[in-house]
């Protein structure tokens, strides 16, 4: 996946979760999928003919297991980027509420985790992060975060939505810490964006066709 312009995106990793990286004259890694995605990120990065050590920072759309295992495996020294209170549990400070089915899950699959020894930056919506501008989408997590990236026009939308048939769904409520607060932050996610050329969901292929469209009618269902 690129895009011409000031900013290239590629997506290193297509499943269980996407792993992107952005180049516009630093290096952005956005997620950090599961931890078998180790080597395939590493791989895919000196593909590009980068090093690893050469990524400027990694912004997280959220803390789950298939969206953060790889990081402590991938010889990063670069800052993470994250919504709070996920990048409190991304480094171990705190852990995932056992109020609903998904603090459940990510508390089970977060004992197979270790934690990266990366400094996490918590972001607050509006937060601009390099060419990132970050908007808060909780929902899916407590501290969900979408981030446009404005000079190549994509917008990582992480797992407040996924794509399927060429469009965009919600993330099933059984998935969502919230669903109804997920539903909230589409339709408030696409009043705030400006127009866009791609959709890079955390699951399923990004939406490269009539996109803005795509999130409406998603918005106008939620």
């Amino acid at each position: 996946m690129t895009r011409d312009g000031r900013g290239r995106v590629y997506r290193l990793v297509d499943g269980p979760a996407n792993v992107y990286l952005v180049d516009d004259g630093e290096l952005t890694l956005v997620d950090g999928g599961v931890p078998k995605d180790a080597k395939r990120i590493r791989d895919g990065i000196r593909a590009l003919g980068f090093a690893v050590a050469e990524v400027d920072r990694v912004l997280l759309t959220h803390y789950d297991y298939d969206h953060v295992g790889a990081l402590a495996s991938l010889g990063l020294s670069a800052p993470v980027y994250a919504g709070e209170p996920d990048a409190t549990y991304l480094v171990g400070a705190a852990e995932p509420p056992l109020v609903n089915r998904k603090g459940l899950l990510q508390r089970a699959l977060g004992r197979s985790l270790d934690h990266p020894d990366l400094y996490a930056y918590p972001v607050a919506d509006g937060d601009r992060i390099g060419g990132f501008v970050a908007h808060h989408t909780p929902g899916h997590t407590a501290g969900h975060m979408a981030y446009f990236h404005e000079d190549s026009g994509v917008a990582f939308l992480g797992d407040c939505v996924r794509s399927k048939g060429g469009t965009l769904h919600p993330m099933p409520s059984v998935l969502c810490a919230d669903a109804e607060e997920n539903a909230r932050s589409i339709r408030k996610l696409e009043e705030r964006l400006p127009t866009f050329d791609v959709a890079a969901p955390g699951h399923g292929d990004p939406i490269t066709a009539d996109v803005s469209g795509v999130l409406t009618r998603l918005a106008a269902e939620s």
